[in-house]
């Protein structure tokens, strides 16, 4: 074949490469949001804002030490909820599970409908210790300022608990009763675990033999801006959330005085061994879930974003590296590997017989904590580094995103919010979801309330806050929710 042949050759599969990037691109556009009539739920804001103020200043730490936690502010807050919610707890059945979770059960007309169950948790993470003059307000005050309640726990969790609870409320002033079992799980230890909270749960309604048709626990919100390029509104509700696994790389050799190092140390296996772990990262990729939420979000992104997503067939590893550059997109594509902790010597001029490094992984569902286990084991590739679990439990099951539960939450978040882009997503830390997934499974992840990234700071860090407007929204999101659940269940 002569050159100019090869040339022409070349030139015409150029062409007809940009002619398939092109119509695939072309066919790659916006979807038209799903549009629901805003629903106007007559709710009062001020007073709602003033229950989540009044929640915020009871003081109810989770600390990783048990004797640390108040126990006697849990007793007060579980009181002050029966105070300001007497008609739920006058209607509703109560099961107190380990003394501080609260399971109520309201019972519905048809006992042939598997029951639902939302769930929130009132316990709240410490702050951190030296940062309180950052918070420009006390953080247990509640002071509501500038259209906002701020404290520990408005985002995380409790105004869940507080919406949750107003919603219930209004529909019992209503004479509303539901068409199938609802059960309402706050659980007092989410933050350590919720190993009394949740775990017991299921374990009581497991007990019972109650099969639920579907659960929605905190997860992620409605997202402002957070997702650059695309400007709806993002409703993700997550339909998985990541496993965890933390493990202890122990290196043994022989000590002795630092002025006479062999060629290697405890520390100096420990440390390449890190080396090894943080060089190869766990293999991942843009598929299943993951592809599914960024291929529902690229349409709605800028040209050069939606040519890369409308042909991953070619850019795919291209989107990959990219992502994998920063920390959020990295996240979602794969277990993440994380050396937390360190410890050799216990004084400078001896060398360690025994050095440990303790690493967390994050662990995507495409994962196990075997296939993780086995994974570090070969990429170390070093007899000398004993590998040990710590702590762990599997990722959760992936939540059918097709399925009428979902639907349901879509359509109520529309009318809610209004056109709001809906995407199943993947929650990236743990949940109470990954217990409650056992009686269903669907188990669903998401908070009513719009999060963009000034607030975003917050959750479980300085100046948490909610706004009383989405207050008000997610008593509206729960109250619609319920009244319609009946269109999401199923017989037993």
């Amino acid at each position: 074949m002569t050159l100019k042949k090869i040339i022409l050759l070349l030139c015409a599969a150029f062409v007809l490469l940009i002619a398939v990037l092109a119509i695939r691109t072309l066919s790659y556009q916006p979807a038209s949001l799903s549009q629901e009539t805003v629903q106007t739920v007559a709710i009062e804001p001020e007073r709602i804002a003033q229950r989540l103020s009044e929640a915020v200043q009871f003081r109810t730490i989770s600390f990783d030490h048990v004797k640390m936690i108040p126990y006697p502010q849990f007793d007060a807050f579980i009181d002050w909820l029966a105070r300001t919610y007497p008609e739920l707890h006058q209607q509703l059945q109560l099961q107190k599970v380990n003394d501080y979770t609260l399971l109520f059960k309201w019972t519905g007309k048809d006992p042939a409908q598997q029951a639902i169950l939302l769930s929130a948790h009132y316990d709240v993470v410490p702050v951190i210790p030296g940062t309180e003059k950052k918070w420009a307000h006390p953080p247990f005050a509640g002071v509501i300022d500038q259209g906002y309640i701020w404290g520990r726990g408005t985002m995380d969790d409790k105004s869940a608990v507080v919406a949750l609870m107003e919603a219930v409320t209004l529909l019992l002033q209503q004479q509303y009763q539901p068409e199938q079992d609802i059960y309402i799980s706050l659980t007092h230890d989410e933050e350590i675990g919720s190993r009394k909270g949740a775990a017991a749960v299921v374990e009581l309604l497991q007990q019972q033999q109650v099969k639920l048709a579907w659960s929605l626990d905190e997860g992620s919100f409605v997202l402002n801006g957070l997702v650059p390029g695309v400007k709806p509104q993002i409703a993700s509700i997550n339909v998985a959330e990541k496993g965890f696994l933390t493990l202890e790389l122990l290196a043994t050799a022989q000590g002795g005085h630092s002025s006479m190092p062999a060629s290697e140390t405890a520390v100096t296996m420990i440390a390449q061994a890190l080396v090894k772990l943080q060089q190869a990262p766990v293999p991942g990729g843009l598929d299943g879930l993951t592809l599914d939420f960024y291929l529902t979000l690229g349409r709605h992104m800028p040209l050069l974003q939606r040519v890369l997503l409308a042909n991953t067939w070619l850019f795919g590893s291209l989107i990959e590296a990219q992502m994998s550059k920063m920390p959020s997109g990295n996240a979602v594509l794969r277990t993440t590997t994380a050396a937390t902790m360190l410890s050799g010597s216990v004084k400078s001029n001896v060398l360690p017989i025994e050095a440990t490094a303790t690493v967390n992984f994050r662990l995507h569902p495409r994962d196990s904590v075997q296939s993780i286990v086995d994974y570090v084991t070969r990429v170390i590739d070093d007899e000398r580094i004993a590998i040990k679990v710590i702590q762990a439990f599997e990722p959760s099951k992936v939540a059918d995103s097709k399925a009428a539960a979902f639907e349901l939450i879509a359509k109520t978040a529309r009318q809610t919010h209004g056109a709001v882009l809906v995407v199943p997503g993947l929650t990236l830390g743990a949940t109470d979801s990954r217990f409650y997934e056992k009686l269903s499974d669907n188990a669903y992840r998401f908070n009513p309330m719009v999060l963009d990234a000034k607030d975003s700071a917050g959750f479980h860090g300085t100046n948490e806050r909610m706004s009383v407007d989405n207050m008000a929204k997610a008593v509206s999101f729960y109250y619609l929710l319920l009244k319609d659940s009946a269109l999401a269940s199923k017989p037993r």
